[in-house]
């Protein structure tokens, strides 16, 4: 009898201990700032550098939240521009032949069309018709995290995203995309979490393939409620 007792006293602690995915994504978004208050800012301009192959590339970027974002990146005197606007998009990319303004690609436009919320998908998966689930726990880098599961709506992809069990801040993801005709997994890992008016973001992301950084950003300056010429967003 004592066994049996024992056997159910410790699968209640664990039954009251567990918890679920959006408990752990709420908390995550909570200590971050929270989703109403990013939903809030309406525009923000961030300044940094990519790192790429060596160099290190001049990078702004521009958003109207919810709505349109821009982003720069200066290159050997050349200009790499994407934007998204309220549902449609265009780039100018002379390395990839597009010298003047072109449309952007499926794949193109879904990932410029996220940058141009604050708030990233996990923190607002409802609204975007996400769903996500628990996969236990992992260690990153010696730190235990939660593993959050997340199916896009649109492209049916899954992200898989490491949570510290700590402080519920976001320490890396797993994604896939093609690059170059090839599907490939890529980890991107975060790191430098800096406060601006109350809210929480990330100043440096490492992404890898095959375990090498292919590149980094990292943000000095992030500025929000900032007057923003919506005229920039326009196609060119």
């Amino acid at each position: 009898m004592k066994k049996y007792l024992f056997a159910f006293v410790c699968f209640s602690s664990m039954a009251v201990h567990a918890q679920t995915a959006d408990q752990i994504v709420q908390k995550y978004t909570a200590a971050m700032g929270g989703l109403d208050a990013f939903n809030k800012v309406t525009s923000a301009k961030m300044t940094g550098i990519v790192i790429a192959q060596g160099m290190e590339l001049p990078l702004t970027t521009q958003l109207i939240n919810n709505k349109a974002c821009r982003t720069d990146v200066e290159v050997m005197g050349a200009q790499i521009i994407n934007v998204y606007n309220n549902g449609t998009g265009w780039k100018i990319n002379p390395y990839q032949g597009a010298e003047t303004a072109t449309d952007l690609t499926a794949q193109e436009m879904m990932d410029t069309k996220a940058q141009a919320s604050l708030a990233n998908q996990l923190m607002d998966y409802k609204n975007r018709g996400h769903r996500i689930e628990a996969a236990g726990q992992e260690a990153v880098e010696g730190v235990n995290c939660y593993k959050i599961k997340l199916l896009n709506s649109v492209d049916n992809k899954t992200t898989t995203y490491y949570i510290n069990t700590a402080d519920n801040m976001l320490l890396k993801s797993v994604s896939t995309r093609e690059l170059q005709g090839a599907e490939k997994e890529i980890e991107t890992f975060y790191s430098d979490v800096k406060e601006f008016n109350g809210l929480k973001f990330v100043m440096h992301r490492a992404q890898k393939i095959d375990g090498e950084i292919f590149q980094e950003v990292k943000m000095d300056k992030i500025e929000l409620n900032v007057g923003i010429d919506e005229a920039i967003f326009k196609k060119q």
